[in-house]
């Protein structure tokens, strides 16, 4: 299926994504941004921002949208969180994003990974806000405390897509686990800010889109991201639609009469789309 004209995109100039490659680079750090081939990366890697992978490269799950490599991944790297201090560092920081792989091959899911890295970070100084972008640990409660109780500024799990499209999408996951993940935060800690995105463009209809929206805010979700999905490769799922910019903009605008403090919602919209700002404007 051919682009359409609003998804053409100019590269920033390499010189412009040099610094923050480097610097990740000498850290042996991975970013989802290159990971997931996001369309975002020039734009990202030209302001000196990134969103952080940890917990290896290679994911337990091999999801239909997703350009992760899938297989067996190697133990964690207990020096990670350090690395990924001094990076942020390096680049100049004041808002975090940091996200995984998938790894149901740990026992706690990569949970107490997460917490070290929190930490880690946050003893750069406490004006640096992070939010962690992560799995759902498979449902289970205290991985999921062990997170929160790292005191993560916000807690952003993904939901993808909608019910009826979960096993041809996210074939290992769970669209109700999903939300109870989400529910439990704000059980736990009601002034954690919680965060999710889905995407558009592979099969769902208006009706199912608007009872996502539902779904999310019956769970307390705050910030919402919704992007067009691109397949990044020929053996993911084809796009089934290219939905136009102003449909975009009827699902913000719903969103927001529902009741999400703020909605990222565009063609080029993906998870840390302009992560900082959606944090600061309502963090008061």
């Amino acid at each position: 299926m051919k682009k359409p004209p609003w998804l053409k995109k100019r590269l920033p100039p390499f010189e412009d994504l040099a610094k923050v490659k480097s610097i990740l680079d000498s850290a042996e750090l991975h970013t989802v941004c290159e990971e997931a081939r996001c369309p975002n990366l020039g734009d990202c890697f030209s302001k000196g921002t990134a969103t952080i992978l940890i917990l290896g490269r290679i994911c337990s799950r091999n999801c239909g949208f997703c350009a992760v490599e899938h297989g067996v991944s190697a133990l964690p790297d207990e020096e990670e969180p350090e690395k990924v201090a001094r990076a942020v560092r390096k680049m100049g920081l004041h808002y975090v994003v940091i996200t995984s792989v998938t790894r149901d091959d740990l026992p706690d899911g990569g949970a107490s990974h997460f917490a070290k890295t929190i930490q880690a970070v946050r003893a750069l100084g406490e004006e640096i806000k992070i939010e962690v972008l992560i799995p759902d640990f498979k449902g289970d409660f205290s991985s999921l405390l062990t997170v929160v109780k790292a005191c993560p500024d916000v807690l952003n799990h993904n939901i993808e897509t909608i019910s009826r499209l979960y096993p041809e999408v996210r074939p290992q996951a769970d669209y109700k686990r999903s939300l109870h993940l989400l529910k439990r935060v704000k059980e736990r800690d009601a002034q954690t800010f919680t965060k999710s995105g889905f995407m558009l463009g592979l099969g769902e209809t208006e009706g199912e889109i608007l009872s996502l929206l539902q779904d999310l805010r019956e769970v307390g979700c705050d910030f919402l991201t919704i992007g067009q999905y691109l397949q990044p490769r020929a053996d993911r799922l084809p796009v089934v639609r290219y939905t136009p910019p102003e449909e975009f903009e009827k699902y913000k605008r719903a969103g927001e009469e529902m009741g999400f403090k703020s909605v990222a919602s565009g063609p080029f919209v993906r998870s840390s789309f302009h992560a900082a700002q959606m944090y600061s404007s309502h963090s008061i």
